[in-house]
């Protein structure tokens, strides 16, 4: 006789409710679903588990189950070659729901997680305090698989390993030349290259000029 998963629909009453036991399960993978890319992207047991996407009542598994999605979503993201978020846009998306077992994280809930990670240092709401949603939206929000001062750090890694000190180079060039297209910059979003290119001119280490689609940087 089979032993049924944990982490299965129940076959009589299907409860909503974890206990922090299992939110806490170490993560594995049983299912994937089709990413942006040609791979695909291997989702933790618990996107097939339906009480994942309904917010917990216990404290302290509620706050296991903010971490777990916070977690999943800088993955997602990162596989996916995501930098911002529009939260109402990916609804439908395999990351919020799971069509397997028709379970959808609500809107609510998933600008919760966003908030709890800019509060982890993960996430921030492009335009300031909820990311100017305007009413049904869900904002936006950068998703900082590495933060700003990662991004600097991995950006300044390239320059001094390319030798390209002293050198003026686009954003552009930066960005989308052939010279990065190994490396996890590569395609970034313009806004998020230049909050980490002002982490670098602080600390002295480069200069942003020009103006508009003119910029240009010099690492030092």
């Amino acid at each position: 006789m089979a032993t049924s998963s944990p982490y299965a629909p129940s076959t009589t009453t299907q409860s909503t409710t974890l206990s922090s036991t299992q939110i806490l399960t170490p993560t594995t993978t049983s299912s994937s679903h089709p990413a942006s890319d040609p791979t695909t992207f291997q989702f933790p047991r618990e996107h097939s588990f339906p009480p994942f996407f309904t917010p917990q009542p216990n404290t302290s598994t509620h706050h296991a189950q903010l971490q777990k999605w916070s977690t999943l979503i800088q993955s997602y993201c990162r596989h996916s070659r995501i930098f911002r978020l529009i939260p109402s846009n990916y609804l439908s998306s395999p990351l919020f729901y799971n069509q397997t077992i028709n379970k959808r994280l609500e809107l609510s809930f998933i600008r919760e997680v966003i908030e709890f990670m800019r509060k982890e240092g993960r996430a921030e709401w492009v335009g300031g305090k909820d990311g100017g949603r305007g009413g049904e939206g869900g904002g936006e929000a950068w998703i900082y698989w590495k933060t700003v001062e990662e991004w600097a750090g991995t950006i300044w890694e390239w320059v001094d390993v390319t030798a390209q000190k002293n050198t003026v180079l686009t954003l552009y060039e930066l960005t989308e030349s052939d010279a990065t297209l190994s490396q996890e910059f590569h395609g970034m979003d313009v806004d998020l290259l230049q909050k980490a290119l002002a982490v670098l001119v602080k600390r002295g280490k480069a200069q942003v000029f020009g103006q508009d689609d003119g910029l240009g940087v010099k690492f030092f």
